[in-house]
Parts: structure tokens; sequence; C-alpha cells
């Protein structure tokens, strides 16, 4: 199955945790998101980034969504993995077997992830 959902981020905080001249800035971001459409519900996500430059970097991260998916109520952890360039994050998501709870415990599949200032999420769960 095919889901679409908005999502809009309530809260971001960065912080660096390894900086060197001539070295990309690594830095972790602690985000809580609101997701609206197939996925209804609120998130948790830590992201670790590597920044070439300030214009583009690389990240993973852990996300805890909270609420229903496509009707099935409970959580769903995602693993992430992407990159920043030209004011978007792209991201391939996989969920993580064994984490989720309630009606989404045995949920596998992926997505992607685009979050622009349109804050897109598709997955596809199986």
């Amino acid at each position: 199955m095919d889901l679409k959902a908005t999502f809009d981020v309530e809260s971001w905080e960065e912080q660096p945790f390894a900086e060197a001249p001539s070295t990309a800035k690594l830095t972790q971001a602690t985000v809580t998101k609101k997701y609206d459409g197939d996925v209804t519900g609120t998130s948790d996500t830590v992201w670790l980034m590597a920044y070439a430059d300030e214009q583009t970097a690389t990240f993973v991260g852990i996300e805890r969504i909270t609420g229903s998916v496509d009707g099935m109520d409970g959580t769903l952890v995602l693993q992430h993995v992407g990159t920043y360039a030209d004011g978007a994050a792209k991201a391939a998501l996989t969920v993580v077997e064994g984490a989720g709870s309630g009606d989404l415990a045995d949920v596998t599949g992926g997505g992607e992830l685009l979050a622009d200032p349109s804050g897109k999420v598709t997955l596809r769960l199986g």
C-alpha cells in the first residue's frame, strides 16, 4: 500500500558535536513533527548530520511516529538515510522491524521523505 502524508515541523533543536577547520561540521538535531493525511499524529526524531558546507549535508536518523497509519493505531519507527541540498532534504525510509506497537507492531516496508516547504512523506508498507 502506498501512503501519502504531509507534516509540519513543530520544533527543531540542533547542536554541533564536532567542528574543526577544513572538515565537515557534525551536528545532532532533535525534531518533533505533526502529520496529516494517511499518517496522522506526532513524531520524535533524532538526526545526525555531516555538513559538507552550509548548503549541503548527509544525514541518518531514527523517527518514532505515534498515532495512526492508514487507520492502524500505535507507534511506528523509521530509519532515515538521506541528503540535504538545494533547500530540500530527501531520505530513504525503512521501517525498523520489531520496534512498533499496537496495530503497527508487525508492519514492514519503507518509503521516501521529501522535506521542503511542502513537507511530504510517502510510505510503502507491507
